[in-house]
């Protein structure tokens, strides 16, 4: 796992191999932070990362100058470890919290501008996110949603859905709360 942009730019990490996880590819972070560069100011980002797992993308926000990125996975092991490399790099954007996403979804209130979502792949729940999120109102206006999910799998059952991008086995569904879509 490595940081592809912004201040830690290169840095390899590490996380413990017992973590029950299974990090976005170094190739589909790459192409998910290409769309993203051209859509939005990192500068002024508010970011909620679900299932963070060892904090992957949470820390490739931070790296990029993301002033808030809330991390959410029920994990302990992978809470520690991301608290532990955030303290570490000094990363004060990140603020992880150890909960069950989807419980955490139904009491959330805060806003945010962009929500990243990365579930295990067999989550029964898995279509329901959007519809949480949307009916929970926690995106801005013109805010996106982004999942990750296997390629075969097909999670554009929303109205707010816009587009999936396919990277190998991965990809990435794109939801927006764009006023008027």
């Amino acid at each position: 796992m490595r940081i592809i942009g912004g201040k830690l730019k290169g840095l390899r990490l590490n996380p413990p191999s017992k973590l029950p996880v299974r990090p976005t590819t170094d190739s589909a972070k790459e192409g998910l932070f290409n769309i993203l560069n051209n859509q939005l100011d990192f500068d002024n980002l508010k970011v909620l990362d679900l299932f963070s797992g060892t904090g992957n993308i949470s820390l490739e926000f931070a790296s990029r100058g993301v002033p808030s990125v809330t991390s959410v996975d029920r994990d302990f092991g992978c809470y520690n470890y991301l608290k532990t490399v955030a303290k570490q790099y000094g990363l004060e954007s990140i603020q992880p919290v150890k909960a069950d996403v989807l419980k955490y979804l139904e009491v959330e209130s805060e806003k945010y501008d962009l929500i990243f979502v990365d579930p295990p792949y067999d989550l029964p729940q898995m279509n329901q996110i959007a519809p949480i999120v949307f009916r929970r109102d926690i995106l801005k206006p013109d805010g996106y949603l982004i999942v990750e999910h296997h390629s075969m799998k097909k999670i554009d059952n929303d109205p707010h859905f816009v587009e999936q991008r396919k990277y190998g086995s991965s990809s990435f569904s794109f939801f927006t709360n764009e006023q008027g879509h």
